[in-house]
């Protein structure tokens, strides 16, 4: 028997706030926003990272230590996505690229791996109540081929901030009007 359109707008949705949960976790490690971290998670939640496991509280703490003390930049990409729910509680498993420059040789690194998850729907609102990151893959990429003066205009589209300063809080969203029409060829002269 097919479910009805109801059931399967329900599960559509809760998916989405699955999925919600998981891109949030990124962008608050990646902007050191502890109330979007801390809102991933349900506080009684454990997060087991290899090197550390413990309860949000203490995982932000060690979280935002690391990234402010031993990396200039990061970013946490998610790519492949599943979800089981039962009822109130959902089995994900995400995909995820690390992509981190060191701070004191500013040496580039990426890795990848899977946030392996079980969200619990309380009180109407899903997040992480269990947490094992695993990761399957590490090494320092070749040397980019971009021109430095090329990367520094890409940098000039917005602030890059690792705090609420970083472009994707401005609301609303404005391009500087004397931006327009730039158009740079960063190809290589033949």
């Amino acid at each position: 028997m097919e479910p009805s359109l109801e059931a399967m707008v329900r599960e559509l949705y809760d998916k989405q706030k699955i999925r919600e949960v998981v891109t949030n976790y990124c962008r608050g490690v990646d902007r050191m926003d502890r109330e979007l971290l801390m809102s991933c998670y349900h506080p009684d939640a454990i997060d087991d990272h290899g090197f550390f496991v413990d309860d949000p509280q203490a995982f932000w703490d060690w979280v935002h230590h690391y990234h402010c003390n031993a990396q200039a930049g990061h970013q946490h990409i998610i790519t492949n996505h599943s979800c089981d729910l039962d009822g109130d509680v959902a089995h994900t498993e995400t995909y995820w690229i690390f992509a981190g420059i060191d701070a004191k040789d500013y040496t580039f690194s990426l890795g990848g791996g899977r946030y392996i998850d079980r969200m619990e729907k309380r009180d109407g609102v899903w997040r992480i109540a269990a947490r094992k990151c695993v990761s399957e893959w590490g090494g320092v990429p070749a040397e980019t081929k971009v021109a430095p003066e090329f990367t520094a205009m890409l940098r000039e589209g917005g602030t890059i901030a690792r705090d609420t300063t970083d472009a994707s809080y401005e609301r609303p969203l404005t391009v500087d009007p004397a931006r327009i029409g730039l158009n740079v060829n960063i190809l290589p002269h033949e």
